[in-house]
């Protein structure tokens, strides 16, 4: 296989600055690449939602898990593979986020709801298109729905 290299188009600044599991909340801005001319986000304003690609930067090649595992180590929850779950433990520690976007500053995208943490580096980013998300019916078993009861902070009671 052919492996990839690939350098942050940008950097999530400011919002959350440390890594929990649930109460995510809040404003960031995804800052890009100074070097980029401001035209790379023409239009972006016009859409309500982003797909960031982000890094576990503060996780470590030594936090990957390839086998099955209860999720957060949960054993009411069933062993399910590396694949089967959205952390860090993942071979690349890539993730997708689909913040709302607020507003387009220049270079700097002000976004709500990105569950990464200040100083974390972005890949790509793309406007969320509707059209592209799931079709047809869309279904999971019950744990990702219990585990993620409080995942954003004003889903809590």
């Amino acid at each position: 296989m052919k492996s990839l290299e690939i350098k942050p188009i940008g950097t999530v600044v400011g919002g959350r600055t440390e890594v929990t599991d649930d109460q995510w909340s809040g404003t960031a801005i995804i800052r890009l690449n100074p070097d980029f001319p401001v035209e790379v986000v023409q239009g972006l304003e016009e859409f309500s939602h982003l797909l960031v690609v982000w890094h576990f930067h503060l996780a470590t090649p030594a936090d990957v898990a390839l086998h099955a595992r209860s999720p957060r180590n949960n054993p009411q929850w069933p062993a399910t593979g590396t694949f089967a779950h959205r952390n860090h433990r993942r071979p690349n520690q890539l993730a997708q986020s689909f913040p709302r976007l607020l507003k387009v500053d220049g270079l700097d995208l002000h976004v709500e709801d990105l569950d990464a943490v200040d100083g974390t580096p972005v890949y790509d980013i793309a406007p969320y298109f509707q059209e592209m998300g799931p079709r047809g019916e869309v279904h999971e078993p019950a744990w990702p729905k219990e585990m993620l009861t409080n995942y954003w902070a004003d889903q809590c009671d």
